[in-house]
Parts: C-alpha cells; structure tokens; sequence
C-alpha cells in the first residue's frame, strides 16, 4: 500500500465501471507505465457494479462476482493497489477480499452502519463528502470510522450542490479538511458532473478535468481523482464525464511539474 502522506501527490484513477476484464486491464496497464515512468504513486479505480443510477434501464455491471474477481486478478498482475465502491455493510465484506481501499459513495458518507462495516474489514476506507455537505462536518463522518477501530481514512472532494444542476468545487476545503489530519483527495471527474439533467442521464463537462486538476495540485491536495476510458463515447457508464485515455499521460506530466513547484516554493 502506497504511503497518503508523501509528499507530491497519489492517482487514483480507472473507468467509472469493470465494463469488462480486458478493458480495465487495458486502462491499468497504461495508467501504471505512466505513473511509473513520473514517479506517482498509483491506485487503480473501477466501481465493481454501479448501484446508482438515473434510469432504471442504466448499465450496473457484469455481475457482482465476476467483476470483483477480475478486480482481483488486475490487483495481482499489475502489482498496483485496487479500489471499488461499496454501498451496503454486506458489500464491504464481500469486496474487502478484492481490493485494498474501499469507496464511501457521496450519497453514503453519513450511513454509520455503511462507515462501520467498512471500517472493520481492516481496509483503508475513501469517503467521498457529499455535495450536501459542508469539509467541517466530514470530522464527524472519519470519527465514525475511526471509533470503529479503523485510522485509515481518506477524504474526498467532489463539488457542492449550486442549483439543481451544477457542482462547484471550494477549493478552501481541501486545507480545512487536512486540518482534520485526514489525507484528502479531489474527484476532478465527478466535480464535473452536470446532474439532474432532463433527459434523465447526468451529463458533464470533462473538458474541465484537467482545470481542476492542475487547481487541486496547486493547492496542495494530496491525491487527484481521475476516471479515464479509451473511448468515453461508448462507455456503459459515465461516459459523459471521463476523460479520454489518451490525455491522461499529458495531464500527468503537467501535474507532476505543478506538483514540483509547489514542493519547491514550500521548501
């Protein structure tokens, strides 16, 4: 498991969804000769079922166990960390075999039982804030984790409800809720996301990805948040907010030079 705390900053980044074992490997593998070759520490994402979802008819995944299994396999090939979102106590359990890090949706960061369960697998535990939710009150959200046995939290922005169709991202929150002495990371993907939209699909603007990213360097987060495809037209899920595979060795290289400066100036 890669050290949160480290200077410069982690990746955890993935397709939105194991939409299959080849095209997470695909991803994996070229995320991991990137970050390798700039020195980034590297945790793989991709949620093992997607439990929520505008419509009904909406792609949730390729069946529970074989996602996880091939969640599995990556974790064991590429010698990268894995993680995935849980949004039950029962899925916790279940995916806590799989994976090194387990993912607290943002509609989920205050179910204690959810917290709790996760919290007890031993796993480091990811929650993402809420867009309903202002960085102070998340110290209340790590202590249910950590009064469950389990220090090993991370912290996720990603943007705060403006209107019923927009996120902003307040990049104050991020120093507020390293105050809380948590590693935080920003979500520049889902930050992005243009909910509520009438046609009953949330929509987005990745174009701003790479904004928010080099912002969040910049400020001095401790891990960027990224969900890449090789094709976002065609994913099965979120496709509107990822950002293309083939701009992700480019928007490395520019945070990692960010990243170096900031070092620099703070030394």
């Amino acid at each position: 498991m890669i050290d949160f705390n480290q200077d410069g900053f982690f990746l955890i980044a993935g397709p939105c969804v194991v939409e299959s074992k080849e095209l997470i490997f695909q991803v994996g593998k070229s995320l991991k000769e990137w970050t390798e070759e700039l020195e980034i520490p590297f945790v793989f994402k991709s949620s093992y079922k997607k439990a929520n979802r505008s419509r009904i008819d909406s792609f949730t995944g390729i069946g529970d166990e074989k996602a996880l299994e091939a969640l599995g396999e990556l974790r064991e090939t590429l010698k990268v960390p894995v993680t995935t979102d849980v949004h039950s106590p029962e899925e916790a359990v279940m995916a806590a075999d799989y994976v090194d890090i387990l993912q607290i949706p943002a509609f989920l960061c205050r179910q204690t039982e959810l917290l709790q369960a996760a919290a007890q697998t031993g796993k480091v535990v990811n929650v993402k804030k809420g867009q309903f939710m202002s960085p102070e009150a998340m110290q209340y959200v790590a202590e249910k984790v950590v009064e469950s046995g389990n220090k090993r939290v991370l912290l996720t922005e990603r943007g705060v409800s403006f209107g019923y169709h927009e996120l902003l991202v307040d990049m104050r929150s991020i120093p507020i809720m390293q105050d809380l002495g948590y590693p935080v990371v920003l979500d520049c993907t889902h930050a992005n996301q243009q909910p509520n939209q009438p046609a009953g699909v949330t929509g987005g603007r990745p174009q701003y990805v790479e904004l928010l990213a080099r912002s969040g360097i910049a400020a001095g987060v401790d891990g960027l948040f990224i969900e890449t495809h090789p094709d976002p037209a065609k994913a099965l899920s979120d496709g509107a907010n990822m950002l293309p595979l083939s701009e992700m060795r480019k928007l490395l290289q520019v945070c990692k030079r960010i990243s170096e400066a900031v070092q620099f100036d703070a030394s």
